[in-house]
């Protein structure tokens, strides 16, 4: 019998990174989990015996494919596109689509690896995967988009269905982007799946929150988080990065349950408005307008923007990281640290480096990790597949009441599971092995396949 040890865990871990040794961000995510779960696998060696974990980190299928289209003024362009389908063993693969210049396969491979577990903690019957390309949208026409749409389309779509994998909107992909692979996808499958692709607008068959829920799940995960000490969310101030869907929704529901955001971020710089971030403003420079986050310091006397410095430098009780990969790092975090955070919640996908993990733990803050805290989105992914299936359409206040659920649930498994372990408190490991013992568990009732 072959038992679980630290060398055990690292051959594995090694054996990746020999197959991808460019692949940081993805070795990353897999050490991270490899460190979480070891308790559990001192404690059930049958899953060492199936080995669970050489297939976890080997997704069942990458694909990579060229998106050649024509920009406005005739020239040729061509990008490349991905989809990670990680693992099934829960249901269909489910994972959002990116277009953003940093798009590689390492961090398709990191975000569909951390999708595997997101999904299962839902408790909704998905299984993980994530997709993209290094196309950026920004700056492009309407027409210049919908070419790409329709090529990356092209290919994407003998890959995907409502009962194979299901993607979603992600960076860079929303609901204009979302319009466009739809319409592509129904002329070249000649069926109306409305379940293929989730994001879409509610008028033809999307789901009400859908655009607001990773925000929302990632507050209400905090609130969860800070009811356990006997703190709430009213009266707080909160830091938030960056200035797409996740922050404006985490925003909105920061106001609504009485605490006060002050800052917004993008790739130029960031804001600080200590009379509160003005969520109309917000959202007319951004969502309406597509301008940079400068544009709203310019618009508000409350305001001022910095182009250098760091937004964690400003002093908060609250902070929500909700830009992209590794941008909170160990000096970020001591700067929030030395500012008074109480609770850190992860609205993008690993935004705090391993270092910043450990300073939160070491000084007592509470920390929730992306794949617990942000996953509101694909829990309504899920509520918007279920009511295609159905042909039925809920309120948004229904959608919203099984959203808190949900987050409550996810919540509740990780801190569970971080009891159970003997890490009480650490919402790392208690997500971690909630998600991992329901995957590894389909996967040992389903055979070495």
């Amino acid at each position: 019998m072959q038992h679980f040890t630290p060398t055990f865990a690292r051959d594995i871990l090694d054996a990746a990174i020999a197959r991808g040794s460019l692949e940081s961000e993805f070795h990353q995510a897999v050490s991270e989990v490899f460190e979480s779960i070891a308790p559990v696998l001192a404690q059930h060696p049958e899953y060492i015996e199936a080995g669970i974990l050489e297939r976890l980190v080997e997704p069942e299928r990458q694909i990579m494919f060229r998106v050649p289209w024509v920009d406005d003024g005739g020239r040729v362009r061509v990008n490349r596109g991905f989809r990670v389908q990680f693992n099934s063993a829960l249901g269909p693969f489910k994972g959002g689509l990116r277009f953003h210049p940093s798009v590689n396969l390492s961090i398709m491979k990191f975000l569909g690896f951390e999708q595997i577990f997101k999904n299962a903690l839902t408790g909704q019957g998905l299984g993980g995967a994530k997709g993209g390309s290094d196309f950026d949208p920004h700056g492009r026409s309407n027409g210049e988009v919908m070419r790409f749409c329709q090529s990356f389309m092209a290919e994407l779509s003998r890959h995907i269905g409502d009962d194979t994998d299901v993607p979603a909107g992600d960076i860079g992909v929303g609901s204009r982007e979302i319009g466009y692979l739809v319409g592509q996808y129904r002329k070249i499958s000649n069926r109306h799946e409305a379940g293929a692709l989730t994001g879409k607008g509610t008028g033809w068959g999307g789901a009400h929150v859908r655009t607001e829920a990773t925000g929302y799940g990632t507050v209400y995960f905090l609130q969860e988080m800070l009811g356990v000490r006997g703190e709430r969310l009213e009266g707080k101030t909160a830091i938030v990065s960056g200035s797409g869907n996740v922050a404006i929704y985490a925003i909105e529901k920061l106001q609504q349950l009485g605490a006060k955001p002050i800052t917004v971020s993008d790739s130029s710089g960031f804001v600080v408005d200590e009379a509160g971030i003005d969520l109309e403003l917000l959202k007319e420079l951004k969502e309406a307008g597509r301008e940079r986050i400068s544009a709203y310091a310019e618009r508000r006397p409350s305001a001022t923007f910095s182009s250098s410095g760091r937004v964690w430098e400003v002093p908060g009780q609250l902070a929500i990281p909700s830009a992209t990969q590794n941008e909170l790092g160990s000096d970020d975090a001591s700067a929030l640290i030395r500012g008074g955070v109480l609770a850190v919640a992860e609205g993008a996908n690993m935004p705090c480096t391993p270092d910043a993990v450990d300073a939160f733990h070491s000084a007592g803050v509470m920390f929730a990790p992306g794949k617990a805290a942000n996953a509101g989105g694909v829990a309504v992914s899920a509520l918007e597949m279920a009511q295609n299936a159905a042909r039925e359409s809920w309120s948004f206040e229904e959608s919203e009441l099984r959203l808190r659920s949900i987050m409550a649930d996810i919540h509740s498994a990780s801190f569970e599971a971080a009891e159970q372990y003997g890490r009480p408190g650490n919402y790392v490991v208690g997500a971690n092995v909630a998600g991992f013992v329901r995957v590894a568990d389909a996967m040992l009732a389903q055979g070495i396949v």
